[in-house]
C-alpha cells in the first residue's frame, strides 16, 4: 500500500494554518497539524477533519525546545513522507520601542521566525533531495520587507526568515525542493492570532468595518487556495516569493514608513 502524502503543518491554529491543514486533507494529504497549546483546541480541529473522513494528527510542539522540531519530523514521517511543509509560525511581539524591547525578547523573535525555520530545513531539506521533490511553504509578513517604528525584533526576524527562503532556493531548487516566502500584506480575519492581539471587542468593530461582506480582511480559506496551488506548480513556472493583500488595501511599498 503507497503511503500518504504528509503536509506538515507547524503553527495550526484557527487561522491559515489549520485552514490550510485542512484544504491538504481535503486533496488527499494526511494533514500533521502543530500548535504550541491549546490541546483541546487542537483535538477539535483534528477530530473536525477525521469525522469528515479526512487523514489528520495533532502535535503539541514548543519550538524553541532543543530538538522539538527534529523530533517532530522525525514522528511526522513515520507516518508518511512530508511532502509539503507549512512553517507558519508567528513572532510578532507588538509595537515595542529600542528601550522597551528586551534582548531575550529580541532573541525569542529571531528563534521563532529564522533558527526554527533553519531547524526545519537542515532535517527535511535533505529528505525531500533525497525522494526527488517537496515544498516548503513558509508565511511571512510586511515586516519582512519594510522595517518600521516599534518592529525591531520582528522586522530583523522576519528578514532573516526572507532571505533564509532565497538561500535555500538557491542551493536545493535544481535538487527538486520548491521553497515559496509569503507576504501576508494585511489583516487576517483569524480571531485567535488577530483578534486576541485587537482583542474582542476591536476585532469585531474591524470585521465590522472591513470585513465580512466587504472582503477587507484576509480571509483564511482563499489563502488555503493559494498556498495549495503553491504546492502544485510545475518546476518550469515556480513562484518563489509572493504577497497577499485584501484588495482594498494599499501594498506595503505604498506605505510611508513611519520614523
Amino acid at each position: 500500500m503507497t503511503e500518504p502524502k504528509t503536509c506538515l503543518v507547524i503553527g495550526a491554529g484557527a487561522g491559515i494554518g489549520g485552514t490550510v491543514g485542512k484544504k491538504f486533507a481535503e486533496e488527499g494529504y494526511h494533514a500533521a497539524l502543530c500548535r504550541r497549546s491549546d490541546i483541546d483546541g487542537l483535538n477539535g480541529m483534528v477530530e473536525g477533519l477525521q469525522g469528515s473522513g479526512l487523514s489528520a494528527s495533532g502535535h503539541l510542539l514548543n519550538a524553541v525546545d532543543e530538538g522539538a522540531l527534529e523530533s517532530l519530523i522525525e514522528e511526522v514521517e513515520a507516518i508518511g513522507p512530508i511532502d509539503t511543509v507549512l512553517y507558519n509560525l508567528g513572532a510578532q511581539i507588538g509595537n515595542r520601542s529600542l528601550d522597551d524591547t528586551p534582548l531575550k525578547t529580541f532573541e525569542l523573535g529571531w528563534r521563532m521566525a529564522c533558527f526554527g525555520l533553519f531547524r526545519v530545513a537542515k532535517v527535511l531539506v535533505p529528505l525531500m533531495v533525497e525522494r526527488g521533490h517537496g515544498t516548503l511553504l513558509v508565511t511571512s509578513a510586511t515586516s519582512a520587507v519594510r522595517g518600521n517604528t516599534g518592529q525591531h525584533s520582528h522586522a530583523a526576524a522576519m528578514a532573516g526568515r526572507r532571505l533564509l527562503c532565497q538561500t535555500l532556493n538557491a542551493e536545493y531548487a535544481a535538487k527538486g525542493v520548491h521553497v515559496v516566502h509569503i507576504v501576508i500584506d494585511g489583516a487576517v480575519d483569524a480571531p485567535d492570532t488577530l483578534g486576541k492581539m485587537l482583542g474582542a471587542e476591536n476585532f469585531e468593530a474591524l470585521r465590522e468595518a472591513k470585513g465580512k461582506d466587504k472582503d477587507g480582511l484576509l480571509l483564511p480559506e482563499e489563502i488555503a487556495e493559494t498556498y495549495y496551488h503553491l504546492s502544485q506548480q510545475h518546476r518550469s513556472a515556480w513562484t518563489h516569493e509572493l504577497d497577499l493583500r485584501a484588495y482594498s488595501d494599499l501594498a506595503w511599498w505604498n506605505h510611508a514608513v513611519n520614523i
